[in-house]
């Protein structure tokens, strides 16, 4: 390759495919000598591209952090898999209009044979509404938030934030996306219990700058201990229904996410079950399709019985 602009791309290109790379690869992939490969690398150096190299058996040349975003890039698929990954980006404050600007800046460049795909896709597809589960609106995390917490749990730090204006301090071990809300699942590290923490709901502090040692959650399933914590405890309300049917007939009519379900005996059992509103607690309650009785909380109880008179007018 003679062409010194377009073996500096190709070159740039191999060095963003994979962490590192020897010098006798990518002169055999540029088809040039590894002395060109050391030229080229200084070159990409004078043009602000931070790439380091290491010596020895197991040396090579890395694309390192600079300080600036350096430009990327792509090859078709990855291209066209991010124009639509940037069209789908909900959930997280903010995210929609920086989504915009990048896939702006992204067709700008598509080269044109890749333009009918995305443009079939983004003609095609829609979104339905996504709040169908509930009467509250969605939540908004602030980026902010999930980039300070996914910084704690990639450099095993401890995590100092607010919580409703109750001041935390954890180890922080997963990110957990789910209905259109993000929780933080974390352990006390004086008590050594484990909580789940709504994202909308964390307001992080300064970095505390403290590693931790790991200590995995007693089955390593992080998600299962997410889902039934936000079961029992991670909704804005909560309601215990006692049910007339066993334990593991309730079990085989819920998601795990839904409620927690306790035996009282043979034939009964409680279910402990929460959502954004009571008036969604009320809805859901009937679809279990099994008779129960609220013992808490009182003020269900008038909400189930419009919902009874409305149904019986229908």
């Amino acid at each position: 390759m003679t062409d010194t602009p377009a073996r500096l791309l190709a070159l740039l290109s191999l060095l963003q495919s994979r962490p590192v790379w020897n010098g006798t690869e990518l002169a055999e992939r540029l088809g040039v000598t590894t002395r060109t490969v050391r030229t080229d690398i200084e070159r990409l150096r004078g043009l602000d591209y931070p790439v380091h190299a290491t010596r020895g058996a197991t040396g090579g040349y890395r694309l390192g952090a600079g300080g600036k975003l350096p430009p990327l890039l792509l090859d078709d698929e990855e291209a066209v898999a991010v124009a639509i990954g940037l069209r789908a980006g909900r959930g997280i404050a903010g995210i929609e209009a920086a989504s915009a600007r990048a896939l702006a800046k992204l067709e700008q460049v598509l080269p044109p044979r890749l333009r009918p795909a995305v443009e079939a896709l983004s003609s095609a597809v829609e979104h339905a509404p996504e709040n169908t589960a509930t009467d509250a609106p969605d939540p908004e995390v602030d980026p902010t938030v999930l980039r300070a917490v996914a910084t704690a749990i990639h450099g095993t730090e401890l995590l100092r934030f607010d919580y409703d204006d109750t001041p935390r301090l954890v180890e922080p071990y997963r990110l957990l996306s789910w209905q259109r809300r993000w929780y933080l699942v974390a352990r006390d590290p004086t008590t050594g219990d484990w909580d789940v923490y709504r994202a909308d709901r964390l307001a992080p502090r300064m970095r505390t700058h403290r590693r931790f040692t790991p200590t995995p959650i007693e089955d390593g399933d992080y998600t299962a201990f997410a889902m039934r914590q936000v079961a029992s405890s991670g909704w804005a309300v909560h309601a215990r229904l006692r049910v007339d049917a066993p334990a593991e007939t309730v079990l085989a009519r819920i998601n795990p996410a839904v409620g927690v379900v306790e035996a009282v005996d043979a034939a009964t059992s409680v279910l402990v079950t929460g959502a954004d509103t009571l008036e969604t607690v009320a809805v859901f309650s009937g679809m279990l399709g099994l008779d129960f009785t609220v013992e808490s909380p009182p003020e269900l109880r008038p909400l189930l019985r419009a919902l009874a008179e409305r149904y019986a007018r229908a």
